[in-house]
């Protein structure tokens, strides 16, 4: 497989685990969302550059 192919995949399933949420649960993602919006940005940087380290190291467990 080429690289742009299986980027391609990743993006598709991103899309797929992404919608689960608002569509088994709408009520209870739409609270998640109104929660994430009231955490501040300096918070909500950390927990971004600790689930893009954690899904590097994954990667690197996996492969």
């Amino acid at each position: 497989m080429s690289f742009w192919h299986e980027l391609l995949v990743a993006g598709c399933l991103f899309l797929v685990l992404e919608g689960i949420m608002p569509f088994v649960a709408p009520q209870r993602w739409r609270k998640l969302i109104e929660l994430a919006a009231r955490i501040d940005d300096r918070n909500m940087r950390v927990m971004g550059l600790c689930s893009m380290l954690l899904g590097v190291l994954l990667l690197y467990l996996i492969n």
